[in-house]
């Protein structure tokens, strides 16, 4: 049939055609009334299906559905107030533990604070007991050397003047001159 020409194809067709009758079928004005009873018919079975087996499913999975989201939901709403519940419990025990802290730092420094100052006043008294100490010794050693000052500023003269002259002066002239010198 590839080497017939296209006149030839039609005459073919129509000849096909001519064998059964009118053209389209369903365009057959003698087979309308049974093509609309069959399909009557079907649409009846189908609408019975459809009602009967595959709607009742589909409600059910729907249902199904909606009953699974309704409960997750609910658990949802559960645990978020649970976690609420254990956040707020948690606030709580974290200001108390705060608050602990606090407390404890605060204690802590007081006590610190009076032991330094025990420290403080206790090294302040030792130091106090030294200085009056130390007072008290170079008192002693200012008296004793104001005691010797005399002897110490004749021996010291009479060595100055030996030096200066060649010879010694007696302790009568020393003296004489070291009271006038100090008077």
């Amino acid at each position: 049939m590839a080497g017939e020409t296209t006149t030839e194809g039609h005459a073919a067709i129509a000849e096909a055609a001519g064998e059964h009758g009118v053209g389209f079928p369903p365009f057959d004005a003698t087979t309308f009334a049974s093509q609309l009873f069959w399909l009557a018919i079907t649409f009846g079975i189908f609408y019975w299906i459809m009602k009967n087996v595959a709607m009742p499913r589909i409600a059910g999975i729907l249902e199904d559905r909606k009953d699974r989201i309704a409960g997750d939901l609910s658990e949802a709403n559960r645990l978020k107030e649970e976690t609420d519940a254990a956040i707020a419990a948690y606030e709580q025990a974290l200001t108390e533990a705060r608050n602990k802290a606090h407390g404890i730092a605060h204690d802590t420094r007081a006590k610190l604070k009076a032991e330094q100052d025990a420290r403080r006043e206790k090294a302040e008294t030792e130091l106090s007991e030294k200085l009056k100490a130390a007072e008290a010794h170079i008192t002693g050693i200012k008296t004793e050397a104001l005691s010797q000052i005399e002897e110490i500023a004749g021996d010291t003269t009479s060595a100055l003047v030996e030096q200066l002259i060649g010879k010694a002066p007696t302790k009568t002239d020393l003296n004489k001159a070291l009271k006038s010198a100090m008077n």
